[in-house]
Order: C-alpha cells, then structure tokens, then sequence
C-alpha cells in the first residue's frame, strides 16, 4: 500500500476558544454583504514576481474603485519609496475619490509609524493598519519574546498613532492585525486585541478595525468560525468595533473561512481580486461577491464587465486567470457535454415562454450575460462530446436557424464527425459552415433555375420546372401535378431525374437578419429508405422551399 512518509512529523498548530462557539452554525446564508477591503495593491502585489510599476499601481487603482471598493490598502509607504510615491501620487493628484478610504499598513516601531502618517499627509480618509505577530510560533522562535513583550509592542503602536493622529488632518481611522491569528491562543488573541482597543478609545462615530487574519490557514473553517466568534463574542467595545477577516489560501479554503467567519459576526473582509496574494493567495473576492449575489444578494461591488477586470488584472499582475476560476474563468459557464448543452437549452427555451422571476437555468448557477459573457462561444461550446441540442441552439442563437428535431440530429452527427477527425473545439462560424456547405442552396448536380405555377379547377397545382443538370449543362423542362406547389415541383423533380422519393418533412420560418427579412426552408425526402435533408435561404418563401428540396435531392448517394 502507497503511503506519505513523515506524516508524524505534523500536528494541528492552531488552538480552539476555551468555550463552545456554534452561535454561526444557525445561519444558513450571509444576507448581507460585508465590507470589502481590496489588498490587491499590498498583498497581492508583494507576492508578484514582477511587482507592478506606479503607472499599473495608478491604473489598477482607478479600475477598483470602478468596481466600488470603499476601502482600498495600497501598500506599505514606510517599507520603499516606490511604495510612498504611490501614496503621494494618489493624494496629490487627487485620484482618491472622498467616498474612497485609502489603507497603508505599518509595524509597530516609531519611525516606520512617523513615516506612514508623513505619508498619507492630505489624504481625506485613510485607514493606519497597525500588526505584529502574535501566535506561538512567531512569539518562541522569531521574536523569542513573552506574551507580555508582545502585547507592550501592541500597545506602544497603538498609542504611537493615537499620538501622531492628533497632529494629523483628515478623517483617519486604526486598524490592528494580531498577525498569524490562526496560530495563536484564542485567549491571548482576545486580550492583545483588547489592550490596543483599550488604548485607542473607539466611539460610534470614531470606530476601529479589528483584523483577524488567516496569515496560514491551519485549520478546517469550522474551526475558524469559531475562534471569529469567541473574538466577537468577547471584545471590548463590540458595537465600536469592525471585526474584519483577512484569510489566505493554504489549505484551499480561504472563501469558505470567509463565508463562516461572517456567519460567525465579523463585519468586514480584506481580499484581492482573482485570488492573488502571498503562497497560494488571499481570498478571491469576486468568487465571495459573486457567491452572495447568487442567492440575491447585492454584494456592492460591480462584476458586470468581468473580461475587462481579467484583462487589466493579467496586464499589471503577469498573472493568469486559471480557466476553471469561478465565475471569471473562460471556460466555467462552458458546456462541451451533449446531455449539458441540451439541458441549458431547454432551460433557456423555458424563460422565454415562462418569463420567471428567478433565474434557474440547468448547468448555469447565474446568467453569463450578468458578468459581460454572452451564451454564443461562451456557454455552448461544440466538441466530439457536443449533442444535437447545444449544436443545434448555437446555431439557431448565432444565426437564427431553428433546425427542425430530426434534422439537428443529422446535423449533430456531421458536426461532431468534423470535431472528431480534427480533433479540435469548432468555433460558431465553422459549425456555420458545415451546415451551409452541408444543407444550404446546393445546386449540384441539379438546379431549378425557373418555376411557373398554374391554379388548376380541381384544386391541384401545375408546377413547371427548367432544370440544369450539371456538369454537362444540359437544360430541360419538366411539368407535373401535385397537391401543392412544393408537391408539383417534387413530382417534376421525379421526372427530371427519373427517380422515386417520398416528400417526408417541410418547415419554414422567417429569417430576421438585422436589415433583411428572408425565409429559411427545411425539407427532407426519403429515398430507398433512407432520409435526406436539405435547407433554401430566400427572400421569397416559395423559392427557398424549392431551394431546401432540390438541396435534399443534391443530397442523396448515387
């Protein structure tokens, strides 16, 4: 039997609250959105491995704030220059909107705290995030330091800028991280949080942020909600305080930390857009956004153009958006399966004669048009795989054909034969030609050039035909009776030909195709037991009727 050596050398590092916190397990969905930091500028551009250049810093800024991101962190000023540059390039240039809070973070030591207040110096709103290290690990082996030295650094931060705030301008608000969270006794967490909170005096005009970060995801997130809800459960001054999260990837369940937690009572989430950030990344904060919005709740930030954000964010970052991301991936509304792609177009047949009120549609948990995707090349994508359903909805979306059952059917087969052999995906346009090459207009080896109809007494129809045979040319007329026109020219087909077939199928709808009106025809003959389908494109219905006959008698194998 296969086996992992070393799996003794791990254990669980993270530490339950001393009580039972299940308060969050009675809820069965956030009802309302959180307030949503974007960390994109900090977290996930120090985890590039080309970080971005002011100009990319300056655009990506303008697209979050696009988006609606209230609060945006923008970086460590204190840290580089390239850094404070950005934070006074934002504040002289007047590119932060009044409704905008920028956010800088900074370690509790004076002189990077001095240099942070210096830096967001005629900012009108602005978050100081204050952090150190809190959990066992960090405390024995970096720091080596007690629990009280850790909470003096706290505490000599915290009141660090309190000071530099009251010679500040601007609405400043604090912000402060027990960094690595999830590694630190929930009891100890509680009072460093507490201490800081004790110093920085929060009102309900003058609140302050409390940030529990996942900086290592250590456990399941079940376990994070509760140690969230121990937190909100116990702080000091709860209703002045904004409990907010800040969970990363290792365990691959940031969005699901993120979820409980705000079950559990936090307030507020800190994340980047795609996921980007240190190791396997932040919180994807359009998957979070995007998951409340499809329960029907307005998560305050707009998605609606998500290619746009992709294109920005793969320019500035270097970065890829992964094909499967939820909700932004170019292939997660995409339906190469045959059995898929006919149950989506069932679903969408059904809106439009029901018209509900909720979208419910198989295989597509929301409309792709909602983020900017459109159904055609984005949901029904043909393959090998493909069925007649998809194949046949695409091209009726695309091109406006509504193929009759049994000829979908046909055509399926002929499209995923050419797949197959190409072994490749088919774009719109190449299924449109198949079908074009395969159905539409043929004219060899025979071609009706002209058709005279005459209204006989009994009711029948006299339909006289002039055929050209080709390759040779040859050119003949043929007159035949039959119950109707299409019946009449079938009969002096017959003739022309000197065959036998049986008429089996006629339909015809009108074509709309923007300044034009025409008639698409559908006619399949059987012949020697086998069924034959051809299609006519005219202005005239009548002439694309006998268009779709002649393509089908084209059609037989002789």
């Amino acid at each position: 039997m296969a086996n992992m050596k070393n799996s003794e050398k791990y254990t669980r590092g993270y530490f339950m609250p001393p009580v039972k916190c299940m308060k969050w397990t009675e809820k069965e969905y956030i009802d309302k959105p959180p307030m949503w930091c974007s960390v994109d500028l900090r977290d996930g551009n120090q985890a590039l491995i080309i970080p971005m250049s002011l100009e990319e810093k300056l655009e990506f800024f303008k697209k979050l704030v696009e988006i609606g991101f209230k609060e945006i962190e923008i970086g460590f000023p204190a840290a580089s220059e390239t850094e404070y540059e950005f934070c006074r390039t934002l504040i002289e240039q007047n590119m932060i909107p009044d409704d905008v809070r920028i956010q800088v973070l900074t370690q509790s030591r004076e002189h990077i705290i001095k240099k942070t207040f210096e830096a967001i110096d005629g900012a009108k709103n602005a978050v100081v995030h204050l952090y150190n290290s809190t959990s066992v690990a960090q405390r024995e082996q970096v720091f080596r330091k007690s629990k009280q030295e850790i909470i003096d650094i706290a505490v000599t931060g915290a009141k660090l800028c309190s000071e530099y705030k009251q010679k500040s301008k601007g609405n400043i608000i604090f912000e402060y991280s027990p960094e690595s969270f999830t590694g630190t006794e929930p009891e100890f967490a509680l009072e460093i949080c507490n201490a800081v909170i004790d110093i920085w005096q929060p009102t309900a005009e003058d609140k302050v942020i409390i940030n529990l970060p996942v900086t290592v995801e250590m456990s399941m997130p079940h376990v994070y909600a509760q140690q969230v809800e121990y937190m909100c459960d116990n702080l000091n001054c709860r209703e002045n305080v904004i409990v907010s999260l800040h969970p990363h990837n290792d365990r691959g369940c940031a969005v699901a930390d993120s979820e409980m937690g705000l079950l559990a009572g936090a307030d507020r989430i800190e994340g980047t857009c795609f996921g980007n950030g240190e190791r396997t990344g932040n919180v994807d904060i359009v998957t979070l956004a995007m998951n409340m919005y499809s329960q029907g709740v307005d998560p305050q930030l707009d998605f609606s153009d998500m290619p746009s954000l992709v294109e920005i964010y793969e320019r500035v970052t270097r970065m890829k958006v992964y094909e499967r991301t939820p909700y932004a991936g170019s292939l997660v509304f995409a339906a190469f399966s045959g059995s898929h792609q006919d149950a989506i177009a069932k679903g969408m047949k059904w809106r439009e004669e029901k018209d509900p009120a909720h979208w419910n549609v198989p295989y597509l948990p929301i409309d792709p048009k909602d983020v900017g995707r459109e159904y055609d090349g984005d949901v029904i994508r043909i393959n090998s795989q493909s069925g007649k359903g998809g194949i046949g909805f695409l091209l009726q979306k695309q091109y406006g054909y509504s193929l009759p059952k049994k000829m979908a059917e046909d055509f399926g087969y002929a499209v995923k034969s050419v797949s197959d052999h190409k072994h490749a995906e088919l774009m719109p346009n190449e299924i449109y030609d198949i079908f074009r090459e395969r159905y539409m207009n043929k004219t060899e080896p025979c071609d009706i050039t002209e058709t005279h109809y005459v209204q006989n007494k009994d009711g029948s129809i006299t339909a006289k035909i002039t055929a050209m045979m080709k390759p040779s040319g040859e050119i003949k007329i043929y007159e035949a009776n039959g119950n109707g026109r299409l019946d009449a020219v079938a009969n002096a087909v017959k003739d022309a030909l000197g065959i036998q077939f049986t008429l089996e199928t006629y339909e015809e709808h009108a074509l709309d195709r923007h300044t034009t009106s025409e008639a698409v025809s559908y006619v399949s003959i059987v012949y020697e037991g086998k069924t034959y389908w051809g299609a006519g494109r005219h202005s005239d219905i009548i002439v694309s009727s006998v268009r779709a006959l002649v393509s089908a008698i084209n059609n037989i194998e002789r």
